[in-house]
């Protein structure tokens, strides 16, 4: 019989690329999720049967351990941009984090994958980085050889960064940013869903690698890019960092007000955030040392932004309709 991989949250937008890859390659596929229902369409990623969405709530120690049973490779990419609520930062990204951890530990799961993010850091100012750190640390102490994979901000067709910009882009006259200079390493979405399939399948060595794109641009100058493929301009503006911190202050207001019924379109958290570069650091482990090559940004984003553009899909044609002589 095949082997058996586990995938929380395996329907979010890194979980489905790695689902479908471990499916590619012959595995059974769980994919744990809460809403299993809404995950349907990963059942499309193999054979009838090989691939099977299961109910699961990380906070729930049986629930978790339900998901795991028999499974010979365990990887977590479940993690939130929620700081309050039930499934807030520590719940999902540290506690949660802890809880497969320690139950692969005690199941006897071969291989352990963990996805956290570049600049975990169980001692950072920035909450999010800060519980992305505990979870690091929390794995680590149940299973010592685990794999952690911490990838830069990710880019692909259902990202929320690219796709979130070029929608404000066509939305408003001025596109607004913070941390304008603030670096980054955008990294394909299916590079780090590769990393993710060499090391559940026990070829990469135990460790934390660090997954950066082949280039490192600012804020700023991604937001260049971004509007030359849509073929929009927009002015640029730059917002300093205490001012957003003002507004920031008054949305994470209006969300706790709200109950959460009204999510802060920027939250102090973010803001404090974008003050830290995203970037592979310096000796650290990378797609090199799992032997994988990387796709350049404008190789892919050409492929799903082109909807943003004025005349959609048929922009080149349009374009190239005005040079026609009568």
């Amino acid at each position: 019989m095949s082997k058996l991989v586990t995938i929380y949250g395996g329907s979010g937008f890194l979980g489905r690329y790695i689902a479908s890859r471990m499916a590619r390659a012959g595995w059974r596929v769980r994919v744990a999720v809460r809403r299993p229902n809404e995950a349907l369409f990963v059942r499309t990623y193999g054979v009838v049967g090989q691939v099977e969405p299961v109910l699961c709530n990380i906070r729930d120690d049986m629930s978790v351990a339900e998901a795991m049973h028999g499974a010979d490779a365990v990887v977590n990419c479940v993690g939130t941009f929620d700081k309050s609520g039930r499934n807030n930062f520590d719940a999902v990204q540290h506690l949660g984090a802890e809880r497969i951890a320690r139950l692969a530990a005690a199941e006897g799961v071969a291989s352990l994958v963990h996805v956290s993010a570049i600049g975990a850091d169980s001692k950072s100012e920035v909450l999010y980085a800060r519980t992305k750190g505990a979870g690091e640390e929390a794995v680590l102490r149940h299973m010592p050889k685990a794999v952690i994979l911490r990838p830069s901000v990710m880019f692909g067709q259902e990202d929320d960064f690219f796709n979130r910009f070029a929608g404000m882009a066509v939305m408003s006259p001025v596109l607004p940013i913070v941390g304008g200079a603030t670096r980054f390493q955008p990294v394909f979405v299916d590079d780090v869903a590769a990393a993710a399939q060499i090391a559940a399948e026990g070829k990469a060595k135990p460790g934390v690698y660090e997954l950066g794109g082949p280039e490192t641009r600012t804020f700023r100058a991604l937001m260049v890019t971004m509007l030359g493929i849509i073929q929009r301009r927009r002015p640029i503006l730059n917002l300093p960092f205490g001012i957003a911190r003002f507004f920031a202050w008054w949305f994470d207001l209006w969300q706790k007000l709200s109950g959460g019924l009204i999510k802060a379109p920027l939250t102090v958290d973010q803001v404090k955030s974008l003050a830290h570069d995203n970037v592979v650091a310096a000796g650290a482990k990378t797609f090199a040392d799992l032997g994988l090559d990387r796709t350049a940004m404008t190789a892919v984003l050409p492929t799903y932004l082109y909807r943003f553009r004025d005349s959609g899909q048929y922009a080149a044609i349009k374009a190239s309709a005005k040079n026609l002589k009568i």
